[in-house]
């Protein structure tokens, strides 16, 4: 098993601006907090090879394309040499060479971290399962902002009960901590 891991839109702005300012304080604190796990992961994942997928957006939004807010966080910035795959639509793969990039490395499992559970998370493990990886999803290595009437916390907790053990024929979903992945 090749496994490599996939780092989804952790870019500056983010979240930024998603809510009131005590709640978007406690936000911003869950997503430094989710960084921090995220890149512990991703050294561990250095040597087995990791990809950073980095949204692109039109101008006058918040991950507009060449601003500050688009920039990845620098806890998780790719060094020479190291993939950056960009993205216009939550899936990963959708129109971009992400499939193409692991199947020359030879990965069959992805191990999945990053940014909008319910939106780029969720769609872009369901088609990695769907392509044929099996994947893993850090349980505590995703997050969001508050959504209508659900929390961050309520969207997390829901999406990893809703995807573990999601499967595609013999490829599946498997959730794990951020400490207990290793490479």
């Amino acid at each position: 098993m090749t496994a490599a891991l996939i780092i989804i839109d952790l870019q500056n702005a983010i979240l930024a601006s998603m809510a009131g300012p005590d709640l978007q304080r406690e936000i911003d604190a869950a997503l430094d907090a989710c960084v921090a796990r995220v890149a512990k992961v991703q050294a561990r994942a250095r040597a087995a090879g990791d990809v950073v997928v980095q949204h692109d957006d039109v101008a006058g939004h918040r991950l507009q394309t060449g601003t500050n807010g688009h920039r990845l966080r620098r806890e998780i910035l790719p060094k020479d040499g190291e993939i950056t795959v960009r993205k216009t639509a939550c899936d990963a793969f959708y129109r971009r060479d992400l499939h193409d990039i692991l199947t020359v490395r030879n990965v069959d499992h992805l191990v999945v971290a990053g940014c909008m559970t319910q939106f780029c998370i969720d769609t872009s493990v369901r088609r990695a399962v769907s392509l044929g990886y099996d994947v893993t999803l850090l349980s505590d290595g995703h997050t969001t902002a508050d959504m209508g009437a659900l929390t961050f916390d309520q969207i997390i907790a829901h999406h990893n009960a809703l995807l573990s053990g999601f499967d595609a024929g013999p490829k599946r979903v498997t959730l794990r901590a951020c400490a207990d992945v290793t490479f």
